[in-house]
């Protein structure tokens, strides 16, 4: 769980400082991307105009990123797991696990696609990867083989 608790966290302090850099407010990516989930907020214009935040709208998308955040911990713990018990599978652990991020960039990548303008791809890949190395950081000093064993690069 904190694997995913800190993935979750990565991402929103991503987009707490890229919003705030941007001169929108620490809570704007979560504010629309909140109202575009869960008030049906879809054209793109209408985003350009300052709006209120909507703090329901921010807590629902707020716990719904945590959910789905903390699944992927959940998911990719028991990953490297598996690969302690049966390190015959390391390889194919690690290479699940690299899909996986691609495959979150390119789904979270599309599915945000009205709102390219104001979440650029670029924003989508570094969050992503902020995460990635934040809560791999923490699991692999829980995990400190998993390097050397899951990775091509490692020992």
């Amino acid at each position: 769980m904190i694997v995913g608790f800190i993935g979750s966290a990565s991402a929103a302090v991503f987009y707490g400082v890229f919003d705030i850099l941007s001169a929108r407010g620490a809570f704007f990516t979560a504010d629309v991307l909140g109202k575009s989930v869960f008030r049906g907020l879809r054209d793109p214009a209408v985003l350009q105009l300052p709006m209120q935040l909507d703090w329901a709208a921010i807590a629902w998308y707020s716990g719904l990123h945590l959910i789905i955040t903390l699944i992927i911990g959940l998911i990719v713990v028991g990953l490297v797991v598996h690969s302690e018990r049966r390190p015959s599978h390391a390889r194919m652990v690690f290479g699940t696990i690299v899909a996986g991020f691609v495959v979150t960039i390119v789904a979270v990548g599309l599915l945000t696609s009205p709102m390219r303008t104001l979440l650029p791809w670029w924003s989508v890949v570094v969050a992503n990867a902020f995460a990635v190395l934040a809560a791999g950081t923490y699991l692999l000093r829980k995990h400190p083989d998993a390097w050397n064993r899951l990775s091509p690069f490692g020992g």
